[in-house]
This record gives C-alpha cells, sequence and structure tokens, in this order.
C-alpha cells in the first residue's frame, strides 16, 4: 500500500480539529490545550493545501493560523 502523503495531511488534521471541537465543548478547563490543538490541526491543513495549490484553502488557513497564534499568544501572556 503506498502513502499517500496529502491523504494523511488531511486526516492528521482532521483528527486535530476534531479533538480541539472536543475540547472546547469540555469549557474554560482545556485552555489553553485546545488552542493548541488547533493549531496543530490547522498546520497540517496548510500544508496539505499548499502541497495541493489550493488557494481558497491556502488563504483560509493562514488567516486561521494567524488567529489561532493571537490566541496561543494571549494565553501564554496573560
Amino acid at each position: 500500500m503506498k502513502l499517500d502523503i496529502n491523504e494523511a495531511l488531511q486526516w492528521i488534521a482532521a483528527v486535530f480539529v476534531i479533538l480541539g471541537h472536543v475540547l472546547n465543548a469540555v469549557g474554560p478547563a482545556a485552555y489553553p490545550w485546545n488552542i493548541l490543538v488547533f493549531f496543530i490541526g490547522i498546520s497540517f491543513f496548510l500544508a496539505w493545501s499548499l502541497r495541493a495549490r489550493n488557494r481558497p484553502q491556502t488563504v483560509v488557513n493562514v488567516f486561521s493560523l494567524g488567529i489561532t497564534v493571537l490566541g496561543l499568544l494571549k494565553a501564554l501572556y496573560n
């Protein structure tokens, strides 16, 4: 069985994004882990969108990653 990198990137990203939503549902006790998990998921989706040359998804992921970084910085310095 041949490993399809793009497929693997998408599935790994999906798992982390779903886990991020689960942590959001847990509530404040999961803070800032929920943000960190979303950061990982978005990073994998960004890697996939760059490899797939999917420009709309790349734009979404770049903005999402920027917002997530701001959330991580807020969590670290507040």
